[in-house]
């Protein structure tokens, strides 16, 4: 049979954790291919990349939207197991299970409204890709530019996930590593000694602005699951303003109310404010927690050299 689609793959998935157990996804990617008598040919087809077997990708992205519907949750890493939404979805007994079926849950409404929003509201200024057009009347430049997108935004919102995961420590040494992936705090060894030293009425840490340590910033780093709001933000700018210092970076896991957002605007002191989708757009911009896993050339023809013909 041809390799199924991820939205060919989303039933089987489910039914697969219907029995209420944790489950491995790289043993789900085994039974899977044996339940769906997929050929040895099959299983070993790659992605135009070269990077990953096809099959796993497409389990992998059936995986992806039923976490994003509720339907299946993953308790730890590398592990899924079925939800009671899921469990209810099941019990109508659906031949099938597309994206249209996911649509009636808010969850996945509203991841996909994240794909294709811009940056209009508070907690984020990152453009997310557009929603799915038809390939006919796309370029096939088009193509290739929306499915990197998509791509990118898949990534964004994984690599926060796995943030918000972290322990405080760990989350301190990503924000080091990010700030010196940015050219700020000198040397990592420098930043390191600064960050989570201060302990300063709001202040996580004092890094440098440039190698040579010409001003410094302050930071405050929240690993938080809740809106920051205005409070924390006064806290930290009355913190600045006991240390005479007037630039500070403040950086969470995850948003801020338009009252946070506004009161930084109008004081004197800088203070920038990164919310959790720009962390995670920035450290991929700098690679931090992430690893290149291929590359595509886009060529066109040399007119130059077709002159002298």
């Amino acid at each position: 049979m041809p390799i199924p689609d991820y939205q060919t793959a989303m039933l089987p998935l489910l039914r697969l954790a219907a029995d209420g157990k944790e489950h491995k996804f790289r043993d789900a990617i085994e039974y899977l291919a044996q339940e769906l008598s997929l050929s040895d040919e099959e299983r070993s087809e790659m992605l135009p990349s070269g990077t990953a077997p096809l099959f796993d990708n497409r389990i992998g992205w059936a995986r992806t939207y039923l976490k994003q519907a509720g339907l299946l949750t993953s308790p730890k890493r590398g592990i899924f197991q079925i939800t009671e939404r899921g469990r209810s979805l099941l019990s109508k007994a659906p031949a099938q299970i597309t994206v249209a079926t996911l649509d009636q849950f808010d969850e996945f409404r509203a991841f996909r409204a994240r794909r294709r929003d811009t940056s209009a509201g508070v907690s984020s200024s990152i453009q997310q890709p557009a929603e799915e057009e038809s390939s006919a009347t796309q370029t096939p430049e088009d193509q290739l530019a929306f499915a990197y997108r998509r791509l990118r935004s898949e990534l964004e919102l994984d690599l926060l996930e796995q943030v918000k995961s972290v322990t405080p420590a760990f989350f301190e040494r990503l924000v080091i590593d990010l700030l010196v992936g940015m050219g700020y705090g000198g040397s990592r060894q420098d930043a390191g000694r600064a960050i989570g030293k201060s302990g300063d009425g709001g202040i996580d840490g004092i890094i440098k602005e440039d190698k040579l340590g010409l001003d410094v910033i302050y930071v405050q780093a929240k690993r938080w699951e809740g809106t920051v709001g205005r409070p924390e933000i006064q806290k930290f700018a009355g913190a600045l303003q006991g240390q005479r210092a007037n630039k500070g970076v403040f950086i969470t896991t995850s948003s801020y109310s338009r009252e946070a957002v506004d009161f930084a605007s109008l004081i004197n002191a800088k203070i920038i404010l990164i919310d959790g989708q720009q962390l995670a757009a920035m450290m991929i911009d700098h690679n931090v927690g992430v690893s290149t896993i291929g590359m595509y050339e886009l060529k066109k023809i040399d007119a130059d050299y077709f002159d002298g013909e």
